[in-house]
C-alpha cells in the first residue's frame, strides 16, 4: 500500500510510523547478518514481491495495528519471531524419525539428511519413554515398534554415529526421562569433541499434558516438575543453546481437542513450568528465552494459521505483562509444528498427501520455526522410505515453488484471519481464567478438567464423522469398494533378543563400582534438593542403563497412578 500521505496528529499514527521506522533498521541490520535469500523477490508474472505489507496510516485498520500485531519480530509478535522471517531463512525441515534398532535409526537419519532434511527428530519406542531397558519383561513386543529403542550410552552413540553433532540440531520426542536422554546425548558429544555449550537441539520434556493426553509418564506431578526445572537450570548455564522444553499442544490436539483448546491447555501448562522455575528461584529471563513449543496443524486452513497467529500474541502479554519478563526473548513464542496424525486415514492412504499439504501450508502462513510432515502411510504403520521422502518433498515444493514465504505474514490483514486470531485469543483467555480459577494447570490436571473438555471435543467430533455432518473423504464419503494395499514398513522381530544380548554384554563388561557409586550418588539428590542433572550425566557417563537410573528415581519418587475421569 502507499506510503505516501501521511495523516497528521493521533498518538496511534506517530506509533506506527515510528516502530514501522524501527522494524525498517531492524530487517536490514538482521539481512546483513543473514542475507535474504535473492536480491529482489517477485511473483511468476515478474510483479514485485515487499518484504512486508502493511495499512496506510490514514485508514482505521493502522490505528489498531501497533496494538494488535506489531512487526514482524515486535511485540505482540502476531506477525512472527523475526524481523525478514522466511525472506532469509526458511524453516527447518525437521522430519520425525526413528524405528527398531539404533542402527536402522541411523540410517534413515543419514538418508533424511541427504535427501535436504535440515535438522533431526527422534521417535522413541515405548518402553524407552516409560523409563524401561529393552530387556524388562514389561517391554516385551514393543522394542522398536513405535520408535528407535534406546537403553544405553551404547545405543545413543549408534543413533548418533557420524553425525556432526555441532552442526546438526536435534530433537528428542521424550518426557518423562528426558533428563536421561538429553544427559546421554551430552556424553555422545563429549566423546565426539564437542562440548555442551556447542550443542542445539529440543528435549520435549512436557509432563503435564503426558497426564492430559498422551499417557506415557512415569513419576507423579510434583516430582516431575523438579526435575524439568532441574534442566532449566542445568541447561541455563551448561547448555545455553538448548531449548529445555517443548511444551506441547500437539498431543492434546491428537486426543481430540479443538483448536482453541490446544492453545489454551498449551498456554496453561506452559505458565505452570514458568511458576515452578520462578518458584525454584530461577530468573525468568534466564529460562523463558529457551522455551518452546510444539502445536499440530490440522485441514482448517484458515483456523489453523490464526490459531498460530494468536498464541504468539497471547505468550507475548503473558510473559510481559503477568510475569514481567523484559528481555524480548522471553516474550517470543517459538514453535515446531506437526502435521495432524489423527486426521490420516487408512483408507485410500494417498489422499492423505494433500491433507499433509494444506496443513504444512497453514504451518506455514502462520509462521513456525521448524516442521514435521507426515508420511501417507502412519494410519498404518510406520512410514516407508518412499513414504517419508514424498513428505519432505511436500516441505520443499512449499518453500522453493509456492512463493508463500516470499513475504511475510501473508495473510496479515486478512479481514477474516484477522477476525479468527481475535476470537481465538478471546476464547482462550476465558479458558486461561477457568484454569486460573482453579488453581493452575496441576491442580486442573489433577482434577481431571482438561482430560474432561477434551474427551467432550472428542466426543462430538465423532458424532459429527458418524452422522456424515462432517465429511472425511474416503472414509464417509467417496469411498472405494476395493482398497489398494499400500507396502508397509515391517520391524524386524528379532530386535528384541539383539537388544537384550547387547545390554547382557554391557552389564557384564562396565565397571559395576562405578555404576553403583553413580547411582547411590542419584539416589542421594533425590532425596535431598541437588540439582538431579549432573548426577544423571555420571550415571550415564559410567553406562548406567536408562532402566537403571529411572529405576532409583521410581523407588524415591513413586509412580502416577492415574485417577479414572
Amino acid at each position: 500500500m502507499s506510503r505516501k500521505g501521511l495523516a497528521a496528529g493521533g498518538r496511534e499514527v506517530a506509533d506506527f510510523q515510528e516502530q514501522y521506522a524501527s522494524w525498517q533498521r531492524k530487517a536490514e541490520q538482521a539481512s546483513g547478518r543473514i542475507p535474504e535469500r535473492k536480491a529482489t523477490f517477485a511473483t511468476s508474472s515478474g510483479i514485485p514481491v515487499d518484504r512486508l505489507y502493511v495499512p496506510d496510516e490514514q485508514t482505521a485498520d493502522a490505528t489498531q495495528y501497533v496494538h494488535q500485531l506489531g512487526f514482524p519480530g515486535e511485540f505482540p509478535f502476531a506477525r512472527g519471531t523475526q524481523p525478514t522471517m522466511y525472506r532469509s531463512r526458511y524453516w527447518t525441515m525437521r522430519q520425525y524419525a526413528g524405528f527398531g534398532s539404533a542402527e536402522e535409526t541411523n540410517r534413515r537419519f543419514h538418508y533424511l539428511l541427504e535427501q535436504g532434511q535440515t535438522g533431526l527428530s527422534t521417535a522413541f519406542d515405548l518402553p524407552t519413554q516409560i523409563g524401561y531397558d529393552s530387556d524388562h519383561p514389561f517391554a516385551k513386543g514393543e522394542v522398536g515398534k513405535v520408535g528407535v529403542a534406546i537403553s544405553s550410552l551404547e545405543d545413543m552413540e549408534r543413533l548418533l554415529a557420524n553425525i556432526p553433532l555441532d552442526k546438526v540440531s536435534t530433537s528428542m520426542t521424550i518426557n518423562a526421562p528426558a533428563s536421561v536422554l538429553l544427559a546421554m546425548y551430552i556424553v555422545v558429544a563429549e566423546k565426539q569433541g564437542v562440548t555442551a555449550d556447542k550443542l542445539s537441539g529440543t528435549i520435549q520434556n512436557d509432563i503435564l499434558k503426558e497426564y492430559v493426553a498422551r499417557g506415557t509418564y512415569i513419576f507423579p506431578p510434583r516430582p516431575s516438575m523438579r526435575l524439568i526445572t532441574d534442566i532449566f537450570a542445568y541447561c541455563s548455564t551448561s547448555v545455553p543453546n538448548w531449548n529445555t522444553i517443548s511444551i506441547s499442544g500437539y498431543h492434546i490436539r491428537e486426543a481430540g481437542s479443538t483448536a482453541v483448546q490446544e492453545v489454551a491447555f498449551t498456554l496453561a501448562n506452559a505458565k505452570a513450568y514458568v511458576d515452578a522455575a520462578i518458584a525454584a528461584r530461577l530468573d525468568v529471563d534466564v529460562f523463558a528465552p529457551r522455551l518452546s513449543f510444539f502445536f499440530n496443524a490440522h485441514n482448517n486452513l484458515f483456523e489453523e494459521v490464526a490459531k498460530f497467529r494468536a498464541a504468539r500474541r497471547i505468550w507475548a502479554r503473558i510473559m510481559k505483562e503477568h510475569y514481567g519478563a523484559k528481555q524480548p526473548k522471553s516474550w517470543q513464542l517459538r514453535f515446531h509444528t506437526q502435521t495432524g496424525g489423527s486426521t490420516l486415514t487408512a483408507q485410500q492412504p494417498d489422499n492423505n498427501i494433500v491433507r499433509v499439504t494444506l496443513q504444512a501450508l497453514s504451518a506455514v502462513l502462520g509462521g513456525t520455526q521448524s516442521l514435521h510432515t507426515n508420511s501417507r502411510d502412519e494410519a498404518l504403520a510406520l512410514p516407508t522410505e518412499e513414504s517419508a521422502r514424498i513428505a519432505l518433498r511436500t516441505q520443499q515444493i512449499i518453500a522453493h515453488e509456492s512463493g508463500v514465504a516470499d513475504t511475510i505474514d501473508p495473510l496479515g490483514g486478512s479481514y477474516y484471519v484477522e477476525a479468527l486470531t481475535d476470537q481465538i485469543e478471546q476464547e482462550v483467555g476465558e479458558y486461561l481464567a477457568q484454569i486460573d480459577g482453579l488453581g493452575g494447570a496441576v491442580v486442573a490436571v489433577e482434577q481431571g478438567y482438561m482430560q474432561r473438555e477434551i474427551q467432550k471435543s472428542a466426543y462430538q467430533t465423532q458424532m459429527a464423522i458418524e452422522t456424515g455432518e462432517q465429511i472425511v473423504v474416503g472414509v464417509n464419503a467417496f469411498k472405494l469398494e476395493h482398497e489398494p494395499r499400500p507396502e508397509l514398513l515391517r520391524i524386524d522381530s528379532s530386535l528384541e533378543r539383539i537388544q537384550s544380548e547387547r545390554l547382557a554384554h554391557l552389564r557384564n563388561t562396565r565397571n559395576s563400582k562405578a555404576v553403583q557409586e553413580a547411582l547411590e550418588a542419584l539416589r542421594n539428590a533425590a532425596r535431598g534438593s541437588e540439582n538431579l542433572m549432573p548426577h544423571i550425566i555420571q550415571s550415564v557417563r559410567v553406562y548406567a542403563t536408562l532402566g537403571e537410573i529411572c529405576g532409583v528415581l521410581r523407588e524415591e519418587f513413586g509412580e502416577y497412578q492415574p485417577s479414572v475421569w
